[in-house]
């Protein structure tokens, strides 16, 4: 199959089983539009970065992403991973069948199967900064790109919970809400040193999201101040904070309105470190990881994506 066509990374457990279920059905839109494509499926935790990686050594520069967050964010490192061309010169398309699907969200990529086919073979692209974290894990230093947000403290707390709980094929659109209610019960907030640009803070933190999109959490809006080609992160703490205040604002983290809160803090920077933070678990979007201390640091417009219609 020539090089100039694209290949299709398909993970069949995401979304709960849901992507398994309905290939077939995707497989026969691709073919109707007339996308070419060479196909691969992941069968184990990380494959799709290895799957994109040596794809793209051999010549391929478009890839189709079949699967949800995870499976993008597991691309992406397969992406930079390679040293054999610029990473913008990789095109990246998205069908999502993911439980959150948060990262889409931003570039207005369709939910419906033959609308986000068609998006792809209309390859209107969008070039979005990267992020890269350095953490800890297991007592080494690891490092991971992401392409949407990172979240600390009780956030990375309820993925981490959550995706044990999709590990033992639990699935559903409550999954992550029940999640929230449960680990907040037991959840402390941890004190922590935070540089921003070089300024340090003292905080104690209930939860920091460092974003390059809007959206996480399923449809939560931490951090609308975001935009995801400026070069900048965007970033919201919220301090300690009491469990029925969190209750009691829980709409304001679906419309965004949270950063109007007297607990939050909201800033913009190209690096982030965070020191102290041993016991501040961490995810980068919607994958758990490890934990502080970390350091984040943006990559300007390094990533082609295809999007849907984005708004002037």
């Amino acid at each position: 199959m020539s090089k100039s066509n694209w290949i299709a990374i398909v993970n069949m457990a995401a979304g709960g089983g849901k992507t398994k279920k309905d290939w077939p059905l995707i497989a026969q839109i691709l073919q109707r539009e007339g996308i070419r494509y060479e196909l691969y499926f992941t069968n184990r935790r990380l494959h799709a970065s290895v799957i994109a990686r040596n794809k793209i050594k051999e010549g391929y520069s478009k890839i189709i992403v079949v699967g949800g967050d995870g499976t993008m964010n597991e691309v992406i490192n397969g992406v930079f991973a390679q040293k054999r061309i610029l990473t913008t010169e990789v095109m990246l398309g998205m069908i999502s069948v993911g439980t959150g699907n948060d990262w889409a969200k931003t570039f207005n990529i369709p939910s419906d199967y033959e609308s986000a086919v068609r998006t792809i073979k209309e390859q209107k692209t969008f070039i979005q900064d990267a992020g890269l974290v350095n953490y800890r894990k297991n007592g080494k230093e690891w490092k991971r790109y992401f392409i949407n947000i990172a979240g600390m403290g009780f956030g990375a707390k309820v993925v981490e919970r959550t995706n044990r709980m999709k590990e033992k094929g639990k699935s559903g659109p409550m999954l992550y809400f029940y999640n929230i209610f449960y680990s907040l019960i037991r959840y402390r907030s941890k004190k922590a040193v935070i540089e921003i640009d070089g300024t340090s803070y003292d905080r104690k933190i209930f939860s920091l999201n460092v974003g390059i999109g809007k959206y996480n959490g399923g449809g939560m809006i931490q951090v609308p101040h975001a935009i995801a080609d400026d070069g900048l992160y965007s970033i919201t703490l919220i301090k300690k904070i009491g469990k029925l205040n969190v209750i009691a604002n829980m709409k304001k983290l679906y419309n965004g309105n949270i950063v109007n809160h007297s607990k939050v803090e909201t800033y913009m920077a190209k690096s982030v470190q965070i020191d102290g933070s041993s016991l501040l678990k961490l995810e980068t979007d919607g994958e758990s990881l490890g934990h502080g201390p970390v350091r984040f640091e943006i990559i300007p417009r390094s990533v082609r994506v295809v999007s849907g219609e984005m708004s002037a």
